[in-house]
């Protein structure tokens, strides 16, 4: 039994408690979006921050020159919400 009485109380299967919507689950089923999310994995071990970033609340966004920033996670997602990859 979890000490902190909030966790499994979601009672909306597969989703997010915050947005309603799973990105890992997303991100794993696009099959389009695995050598991009294997391009920025292999860019945040390069900096040395992979693992780190979800601490910190950040994503790797791409610019529009190609080159890759971090950023808040919310604004490079809701950037991105109404497009399909």
């Amino acid at each position: 039994m979890p000490r902190n009485k909030i966790v499994g109380k979601n009672k909306r299967p597969k989703s997010n408690k915050a947005t309603g919507r799973d990105y890992k689950k997303e991100a794993a089923e696009n099959k389009k979006n695995q050598p991009k999310r294997q391009k920025l994995n292999a860019i945040a071990r390069k900096r040395k921050i992979y693992g780190k970033r979800h601490a910190a609340g950040k994503d790797l966004s791409h610019k529009k020159d190609g080159s890759v920033v971090l950023e808040k996670r919310s604004a490079n997602r809701a950037r991105n919400r109404g497009k399909k990859a």
